[in-house]
């Protein structure tokens, strides 16, 4: 019998499991979907009940399937009629839809196949042999034996933060995780918030504390002050294909920017819009990535990716239309600077607040603001060396995996096998998740998602 492990259960996981179901065919396979964290299918991006929170992609791009486009836009009509493929749907919708794609392939499944669903977190996992098998342990301590095991643990938040947190780390007035339900609903309506970041996290949750409080004071601040760009209602086609298109063949990230900028400039005078030479790039963007020597990727990461992210990765244009309105009438307020220090034992602080020197972009002098709580919103954790998760540091430790040079993943094999630290290649644990920035760079978004579980999924099926 074949056993297959998959820990975690967000889009990755529930994706691979229900791939590998309609894979089998007459040889006898036992699947485990692990997860820790609650609920099948849903994980950081799709366990959100608030309206506010829509995908980032149209919906006619979202299918769990890169065989079957219309997958997710013909479920997301049958709810909404008025849905279509260039709607930004609710990410509670989506994901109903993974769990509802889960069911319905274990509903179809062959005899041959069973899938477990297991409530518990795995926090060891152990080689039996080199080419045959591996041992996974539970929280509960029971063992789990299996011939394959993929790592689908989504994301982990920022646990490092570039400025002095003594203070207010333990303080019950700064939350780490802006996706802890809990925490977020014991803020008090009227109270002032500073959000540690811009992105896209910053703006989910200012858009959470106004919808209970539209008169809430929000500051958000990062080192740039960059607000995500807006997706268009309706994409144009763009002209020729790849990064020949923009840049020919220069090779240097600082010429390939100079180009780039050229080119969105052709754009604008064309009446045409700077989202079609992203476009262009979307399907290479892996390619040139791994094209680039490490100095030129390090270049990148220092000059060019918060530009990247904040044109990237849009906001549906609904939300943001509704960040534009709260940067214009006040509730929000975005500011480019570096984060100094917390004061939260000065007994002279009006109203029980917490004073945050700032160093705002430009000047020399510091300034101080004040404000009821603090909300790390930098995003998820790229660096696997610091993320808390016992099972990512056993890995680690043992060599299991690598983090790569750069801190932005792990390394993987082109089949998305592991690179332990002796620089093989697993035979037994795969890998699918964020930190395959490392290799690839893009390796988030469900068009690319669904690509790279359907392989992993397929090495799987078709080995011994």
């Amino acid at each position: 019998m074949k056993k297959i492990l998959i820990v975690g259960a967000g889009f990755s996981g529930t994706v691979i499991a229900a791939r590998l179901i309609r894979l089998v065919e007459n040889v006898q396979t036992q699947i485990y979907l692990v997860n820790g964290g609650g609920r099948i299918a849903r994980g950081m991006a799709y366990g959100t009940q608030s309206r506010n929170h829509v995908l980032n992609v149209p919906a006619g791009n979202m299918s769990a399937f890169e065989d079957d486009q219309e997958h997710f836009l013909r479920y997301a009509q049958e709810i909404d009629s008025t849905i279509t493929a260039s709607s930004f749907v609710s990410r509670r919708i989506y994901g109903d839809y993974l769990e509802w794609t889960l069911s319905e392939a274990e509903r179809n499944m062959p005899a041959c196949c069973k899938l477990e669903r297991i409530y518990q977190n795995v926090n060891n996992i152990q080689y039996i042999d080199d080419d045959g098998s591996a041992i996974a342990v539970l929280d509960n301590g029971e063992q789990i034996l299996a011939n394959h095991i993929v790592l689908a643990l989504g994301h982990f938040n920022s646990s490092q933060l570039p400025i002095p947190m003594d203070q207010l780390s333990a303080d019950p007035r700064f939350i780490s995780d802006p996706w802890d339900h809990a925490r977020m609903d014991m803020i008090p309506s009227r109270a002032s918030v500073l959000l540690l970041g811009t992105g896209l996290t910053a703006v989910d949750t200012a858009m959470t504390l106004l919808s209970r409080n539209p008169d809430r004071i929000i500051t958000a601040i990062s080192r740039r002050g960059l607000i995500p760009q807006s997706h268009r209602h309706s994409a144009g086609k763009p002209e020729g294909f790849g990064s020949e298109a923009i840049w020919g063949a220069a090779e240097t990230v600082r010429v390939q920017l100079k180009e780039f900028r050229r080119y969105c400039r052709v754009l604008k005078e064309n009446g045409r819009d700077w989202r079609e030479g992203f476009a262009l790039l979307r399907p290479v963007t892996a390619k040139i990535w791994q094209s680039y020597s490490e100095k030129e990727r390090r270049r990148f990461l220092r000059h060019v990716q918060p530009y990247w992210d904040t044109h990237r990765h849009r906001l549906a244009p609904s939300i943001a239309e509704l960040f534009s309105n709260a940067l214009a009438n006040g509730s929000v307020r975005a500011l480019a600077g570096r984060v100094l220090g917390f004061n939260i034992t000065d007994k002279d602080i009006q109203d029980n607040q917490i004073e945050i020197s700032i160093n705002p972009r430009g000047l020399k002098a510091s300034q101080s603001l004040l404000t009821h709580y603090v909300i790390n919103c930098t995003g998820p954790c790229a660096n696997p060396k610091i993320a808390k998760n016992d099972l990512v540091k056993k890995l680690l430790s043992v060599g299991m995996i690598r983090s790569d040079k750069l801190g932005l993943g792990i390394d993987v094999s082109s089949n998305y096998a592991v690179i332990d630290r002796e620089g093989d290649e697993s035979k037994i644990l795969f890998y699918i998740g964020p930190w395959l920035k490392a290799d690839y760079w893009e390796a988030t978004a469900v068009p690319d998602l669904r690509v790279i579980a359907d392989r992993i999924a397929n090495s799987i099926n078709e080995a011994h």
